[in-house]
């Protein structure tokens, strides 16, 4: 891995997007060595948790490298789109092991993009988030403008898209874009509070869950229903029998995964 860093602790593993001379940018070799670094930690049992950060104190991810396509066609910008979103973007967001963003800085454009991708985000008190791609003649074409109308309503995803602004980390807190704020030196140790706890679940209810979730947002797909399929699922495994056994012998549980 040239771009990325991956720490493995205890349930979790830290990715690290690290091309802090580009603030981080996203490029195609990146798109596809996070790819990989997903796979193949979504297919490690002992990984339970992922934090997603960028390195250095100034970025997260600043944006795409516009250096890549700014003399692309039309055909060619829509195929852009499309790989990233098969190779990053959605396969982030169905992920089975949950994904936190550590939001450590900017989080502009694709960065934005790749935030909202990631189950639940979280970010330090100098972050600035913002979609600024109308300025470069373009529209967000990673998930831009459906993720950020899905998580903050479709005024302020019109205003941020329209007017390219950048928003402060409290007021992303405050339009439900991220769920906590706290300094930069606080925010690795929060996302690992957080991703503990979450390792101390049932990852196969947890991906149900996932799974359910995100059908909500899905053209043509049940939410519910896929909710009451999932559910009835977690009846014939291991993780159901130990916790709800533990539950009646007063005991915490132990899952394994099953």
């Amino acid at each position: 891995m040239e771009n990325i860093l991956i720490e493995k602790q205890d349930n979790f593993a830290v990715v690290t997007i690290n091309r802090p001379t580009k603030l981080n940018a996203l490029n195609k070799a990146t798109i596809e060595e996070l790819h990989e670094a997903f796979t193949a930690l979504n297919t490690d049992n002992s990984t339970k948790v992922i934090i997603l950060t960028g390195s250095g104190e100034k970025a997260f991810v600043a944006g795409a490298d516009i250096s890549e396509f700014a003399d692309f066609s039309a055909a060619e910008g829509a195929q852009l789109a499309a790989k990233g979103q098969e190779l990053l973007f959605d396969f982030m967001q169905n992920l089975q092991t949950p994904v936190i963003a550590a939001v450590n800085g900017f989080a502009l454009g694709g960065g934005l993009e790749l935030a909202m991708s990631c189950h639940f985000r979280i970010a330090s008190s100098n972050a600035k988030m913002g979609l600024p791609e109308v300025t470069l003649g373009v529209i967000p074409g990673y998930g831009g403008t459906q993720r950020l109308t899905q998580l903050i309503g479709k005024g302020r995803a019109m205003e941020l898209i329209m007017t390219a602004n950048m928003i402060e980390a409290e007021t992303a807190k405050s339009y439900g874009l991220v769920n906590h704020v706290v300094p930069q030196e606080q925010l690795l140790d929060l996302a690992k509070t957080l991703a503990a706890k979450i390792s101390q679940n049932s990852s196969v209810a947890i991906a149900k869950a996932i799974e359910a979730i995100n059908a909500n947002f899905e053209d043509g797909v049940n939410g519910f229903e896929v909710e009451i399929k999932n559910f009835g699922a977690c009846f014939a495994t291991a993780d159901f029998k130990e916790g709800t056994t533990a539950f009646l012998e007063k005991r915490k549980a132990v899952f394994v995964g099953k």
